[in-house]
């Protein structure tokens, strides 16, 4: 009779699989935090070095967390807008580029499918870019295009605010979720080669994203709305589109997004972070400071890791295993679950999925094979559209109508 695989047996093998078949990540924050804290000046905070207890992610934890592929994310906040929008844009693609020159050996510039596997094989992590929310292109085709030439693979189509074209999430329904210009804007990205990503956005925008596109979608760090009711995450109808468009969602780690208990304190802990003074989202040592204090009289609930594989496990039975993937959202978020701490943590999920029976075969589409293939079938299609269209210069006045001045 075997021996019954022990935890420590569990979480060998889940290394021994990330070591073919590593992590491709959806979402990961590093080059805005490199700007809040040193204003990118990598000499002040090197990834080569440990960074614990400053960033989520350094070279030495992605490698023991078995990540082979990362989109990093090109974000700008909302409170950006314009031309301030697009030049925080340009900063952030240049910090990624100067992140490839300084860490060559262990960092490959990565635009396609073929270059993640070509990666993979030199043992170095594919490296892409993510815009995260629309607001990025100002309203111009032609903007998106040039983000495409400077190799970004995914816009996010809103972040936590509306845009002039779309419904986030987050904020009160303008335009029932994508606008005609903003329909234009996917039918552009389907013909430029960027990805959909259809997180931070209102299930309206989804569903019209959905209706629209010739290009499979993605969700790079959004879980499931039924296992945890908050409106980042998508709702089963939507998951069960995906296999019909090709998509995939990758489920995220942040507690307010994924234990309905960590809703209501987040809520109380981003209120208490305004009233010092700081914007919800800061991650700098002050607002950790702050957010430590508030803990101590407030204790925060705990995700786990059991927590994510719950979302997980659903995702699988709504979306299938082939339209599944994994978006930490690391470097955006002040608290991560219990043994997902950093970029290190992914064996401990690998090895909580093997406890629940997953087969190897599909943990390898989760972690590698379904974002390489979605990205190759966008590049597909990207390859059809251009042999067949020209670019659109359609504008948004056009389309949509003059913006009523104080809308």
């Amino acid at each position: 009779m075997s021996a019954v695989p022990t935890a420590a047996d569990r979480l060998a093998e889940a290394r021994e699989l990330l070591a073919s078949a590593p992590v491709v990540d959806g979402h990961n924050d590093l080059p805005w935090a490199l700007r809040e804290h040193v204003r990118y000046d990598l000499d002040k905070l090197d990834i080569a070095a440990d960074q614990t207890g400053t960033l989520h992610t350094d070279l030495a934890r992605l490698r023991a967390g078995g990540v082979g592929a990362q989109f990093w994310s090109v974000y700008v906040p909302a409170r950006l807008t314009g031309d301030h929008a697009v030049s925080a844009t340009l900063e952030q693609i240049d910090l990624v580029d100067q992140l490839l020159a300084r860490y060559g050996t262990e960092l490959a510039p990565a635009l396609t499918a073929d270059d993640m596997e070509a990666a993979r094989a030199q043992g170095r992590i594919a490296s892409l870019k993510g815009a995260e929310g629309g607001h990025s292109i100002n309203n111009s085709l032609a903007t998106l295009r040039a983000l495409h030439a400077l190799g970004v693979r995914y816009m996010t189509l809103t972040h936590n605010d509306n845009n002039d074209w779309a419904d986030s999430a987050t904020d009160e329904p303008r335009v029932g979720g994508l606008s005609a210009f903003g329909r234009e804007v996917v039918r552009e990205m389907n013909r430029s080669g960027v990805l959909v990503d259809l997180s931070h956005v209102a299930a309206t925008t989804m569903r019209d994203a959905l209706d629209t596109t010739a290009a499979p979608v993605i969700f790079s760090h959004s879980s499931a709305r039924s296992v945890c009711d908050h409106p980042r995450n998508v709702p089963d109808d939507v998951l069960e589109r995906l296999p019909a468009n090709g998509g995939v969602a990758m489920a995220t780690f942040v507690p307010k997004f994924i234990l309905p208990a960590a809703v209501a304190w987040t809520e109380r802990a981003d209120a208490n972070l305004r009233a010092h003074g700081l914007h919800h989202l800061d991650t700098t040592p002050r607002a950790m400071e702050i957010h430590r204090a508030f803990e101590a009289v407030d204790p925060r609930p705990v995700a786990t890791v059991a927590t994510v594989a719950d979302h997980l496990d659903h995702m699988r039975e709504a979306a299938g295993i082939d339209h599944i993937g994994i978006g930490g959202d690391y470097d955006g978020t002040a608290f991560t679950p219990a043994g997902l701490n950093d970029v290190a943590g992914y064996p401990n999920l690998i090895a909580e999925l093997l406890h629940r029976g997953w087969s190897r075969a599909d943990l390898t589409k989760l972690t590698w094979s379904n974002a390489v293939r979605v990205l190759r079938d966008a590049e597909d299609v990207a390859r059809d559209l251009s042999s067949r269209t020209a670019p659109s210069n359609a504008t948004i006045d056009v389309l949509d109508g003059p913006a009523t001045p104080g809308a």
